[in-house]
């Protein structure tokens, strides 16, 4: 696999809505062999006075993380007697120790997060039975790093970008202007594992919505939340979408009317850069339309609702072939009209 930089299942009624429109199947039967591996903990044990002995360890003993980490977090070639290596490791260890002390109050035992991968990995091996990169890598990078890698034999998960909404190194200036406060309450372990299947997803459909009008990547996008919500049935639409439950509310209650702004307002064929970024790029609202309900990536929203339409007309059609179907086919069969 191409490495790709990108907890504790919630009652959907108490959260969101989880109204799913494909039965749920029956995984109990489904044996998944998953692995956990503690990078973190390896990593923040290492002994600064003999950093090329311990970094020597620490990449035999993680051989599929420990050049993605060094070499893509760090920056540096990862080789245990580069000076260069060694004076950066020293430099993030001592700056993030006490950060990372922090995150190992919440993360120490991550047996309910590893519950919750495992169940989610059985619903990954119902779909996709030939999928075996089932290695689960826990790490801590630096705070502008992504949360989730997909790396050679599985998917590495970064602690940093799970601390909670209100862990305090999110509130910073530094980081508010990377990750301001509508994208930063999704930093908390119950989104751990529903964008690490995201990331999964995208390591087995890369996404090919680049060029295409505004409609068709709307349901290019659509695709990948309707696949994530067959793999997530016990989670809230709100993990999928990162949408507040008063968006999703919101969404649900004038998916007509949504529709209707868009066929009065836009070209849905238009490829200009800025109407598609206004409708699928994140942010605080959708411009045009109520800022205190509408989310950002409204787009994503009204794509998935067109996916769920066609798939409900395809029953039989696997995940897979849905996945490979073209939007402007999707588009075609689904003749979405919401009331």
């Amino acid at each position: 696999m191409k490495s790709v930089w990108w907890a504790v299942t919630l009652s959907c009624l108490l959260l969101s809505s989880c109204d799913r429109s494909k039965k749920t199947p029956d995984v109990s039967q489904i044996q998944v062999k998953l692995t956990f591996h503690r990078f973190d903990k390896a990593f923040f044990k290492l002994d600064t006075t003999q950093l090329t002995l311990g970094l020597q360890k620490l990449a035999d003993r993680f051989p599929d993380f420990y050049a993605p980490f060094m070499q893509g977090m760090l920056e540096v070639s990862g080789d245990p007697a580069d000076s260069t290596t060694i004076k950066v490791t020293k430099e993030f260890l001592n700056f993030h120790r006490s950060l990372y002390d922090s995150l190992l109050i919440q993360f120490n035992d991550t047996q309910k997060i590893e519950e919750e991968f495992l169940t989610s990995f059985k619903y990954l091996h119902y779909y996709f039975p030939n999928y075996r990169a089932d290695n689960i890598t826990f790490f801590m990078g630096p705070f502008f790093a992504p949360g989730v890698a997909i790396i050679e034999n599985g998917t590495a998960v970064g602690l940093h970008q799970y601390g909670g909404a209100d862990f305090f190194v999110y509130q910073t200036p530094e980081l508010q202007m990377e990750y301001p406060t509508y994208l930063s309450r999704r930093f908390a372990a119950p989104y751990m594992v529903p964008n690490a299947m995201k990331g999964i997803i995208q390591d087995l459909f890369p996404p090919q919505q680049a060029d295409l009008p505004l409609l068709q990547q709307m349901v290019e996008k659509g695709k990948y939340w309707y696949l994530a919500s067959l793999l997530l049935p016990n989670h809230p639409d709100t993990l999928i979408t990162g949408y507040t439950k008063k968006q999703l509310d919101w969404c649900t209650q004038n998916e007509g009317l949504i529709w209707s702004h868009l066929l009065k307002n836009e070209d849905l064929n238009s490829i200009n850069p800025m109407i598609i970024r206004n409708y699928l790029d994140e942010a605080p609202f959708t411009q045009g339309l109520p800022r205190d309900y509408s989310p950002g990536n409204l787009g994503s929203w009204i794509g998935w609702q067109i996916v769920k339409k066609y798939a409900a007309l395809h029953p039989n059609l696997s995940p897979e072939a849905l996945m490979r179907t073209t939007p402007s086919a999707i588009l075609e069969k689904a003749k979405y009209k919401p009331k």
